[in-house]
Formats: structure tokens, C-alpha cells, sequence
């Protein structure tokens, strides 16, 4: 067994490398919230095997920690994992499959992982789970409370929310008119507002999708793990987020 984190606060290099080298590798573990789902990866399959390094979404820490220690295993004994083929070593009865990363994801949940490299440059795959049918989220029929457990970190770039592209969000007439949004606000229920200014009037609202959001500012996808009732804002375009 390797050592588990359970966020993302700074681990000293020796520590994670200590780990590697008696386990094979070192597990990050992030909790769920009520609006993000918990996940866990890897740290040094590449270092020490060539190995894409594994992320996994939406299970209980335990079993995350679990299943991921199992793929180490594998990896350790000569098995290196492939896209596109089904595994049932992980969950009994649940066949899993991976996934090729693209690494526009890599700084949005790799954070320790990038900072032991130094770089981008590693592969990494990620381990994704069926429902209860054996479907997995890209087929039809899918169980549909379960769609937001488990992004897929081989598509969709351009749009890293969670939710629906059609999902009807709040602005205002300005920033459809080309001010820049300064001011965004994921409530406690769950709608998102994205505002040129700080109280923006309702006369002035207007009910967009969340996509269209995105291809104004396609810098706002890196707002996507803003959790319920958070907000962010900033003083320009050019100036770096800030969040309450």
C-alpha cells in the first residue's frame, strides 16, 4: 500500500518520492463537495514504469484508493493498462475502461503531480467506471444521476463544466454587448451568474446558455469547480481571479 493525501496543500518532494520508491508510486486523494465529486491519481508510474499515471472520479476515497493501488499492482508485475479494452479487476461485476487525458486537464486537477515533474510532459489515463447496467457515461441509457461523477478527460476542451452546454444561465445585456465578465457567482442552488458588474440590475438580465458563456470568454472555463455558493471576480481581463 502507498500513502494517501486528501488535498491538494504542498507535500515535500522527499516524501512522495519516498513513497514511490517503496510502493511503485504515491496516491493524491481530494474530497468531494456538494458540488464537485471526490477523485484520486497517481504520482510516479511514469517516473518509475514509463507508465501513464491513472486518475479516477466519483467513488468513495476508499475504493479509489483501492482501485488505484490495484492498477499499481498490475503495472508493478508487467501488465501495463490500455485505452479501449475492459477490465474487471478493479470492481467485482463493474468491467472499467480507460481513457487517454488531454493535457489541456492536467492543471486543473493534477496540481502536486505537476509540480513533482515539472512539466507537462508525462501521459496520463484516466480509469472510468459503468453504472449498475454496465453502460459507461458516454453510452445511451446511462444513469443519469450519476453523469456528473465522473468528467471525461478526453473530450470536450472547450467546455469543462459539469453541467449541460444548454444550460440557461443569468447575465446581463453588457456583457452580451462585449463588456468583459468581471463577476461570477455559482448560488446555493446551483444557477450561475456571470456579471460586468458587481449588482447588476434586473432590468438589464438575460437568460443565456452556459455554453455561449464559454465561447465569449473561453477563459471562464477555468471557473468549472467554483463550488455552490462561491464566487469569483476580478478587476480586469487581464488580472487574475479572485474568489469568496
Amino acid at each position: 500500500m502507498n500513502e494517501d493525501h486528501c488535498d491538494h496543500d504542498p507535500i515535500p518532494q522527499k516524501e512522495i518520492q519516498r513513497n514511490i520508491d517503496q510502493y511503485g508510486c504515491y496516491i493524491i486523494q481530494v474530497k468531494p463537495d456538494d458540488y464537485l465529486p471526490g477523485f484520486a491519481y497517481t504520482i510516479g508510474l511514469y517516473q518509475q514504469f514509463s507508465h501513464p499515471e491513472i486518475i479516477c472520479f466519483g467513488l468513495s476515497l476508499n475504493l479509489l484508493g483501492s482501485v488505484l493501488n490495484d492498477a499499481c499492482e498490475l503495472i508493478k508485475n508487467g501488465q501495463p493498462l490500455q485505452v479501449g479494452v475492459y477490465y474487471d479487476d478493479f470492481i467485482a461485476d463493474y468491467p472499467m475502461q480507460f481513457l487517454t487525458v488531454d493535457k489541456s486537464f492536467y492543471p486543473n486537477y493534477w496540481g502536486i503531480a505537476n509540480s513533482f515533474y515539472g512539466h507537462y510532459n508525462y501521459p496520463a489515463l484516466q480509469l472510468v467506471w459503468p453504472d449498475k447496467q454496465s453502460l459507461f457515461p458516454w453510452e445511451p441509457g446511462f444513469n443519469v444521476n450519476w453523469k456528473y461523477k465522473q468528467p471525461l478527460l478526453d473530450r470536450d476542451t472547450d467546455f469543462k463544466f459539469y453541467e449541460e452546454r444548454n444550460l440557461a444561465v443569468y447575465t446581463t445585456k453588457y456583457v452580451l454587448e462585449g463588456k468583459p465578465i468581471l463577476y461570477v457567482y455559482h448560488n446555493d442552488d446551483g444557477a450561475w451568474q456571470f456579471h460586468s458588474e458587481p449588482e447588476p440590475d434586473l432590468k438589464d438580465a438575460k437568460l443565456v446558455s452556459l455554453e455561449s458563456i464559454t465561447r465569449l470568454d473561453p477563459g471562464i472555463n477555468e471557473l468549472y469547480h467554483l463550488s455552490l455558493g462561491q464566487s469569483a471576480r476580478r478587476g480586469s481581463m487581464e488580472e487574475e481571479w479572485g474568489w469568496e
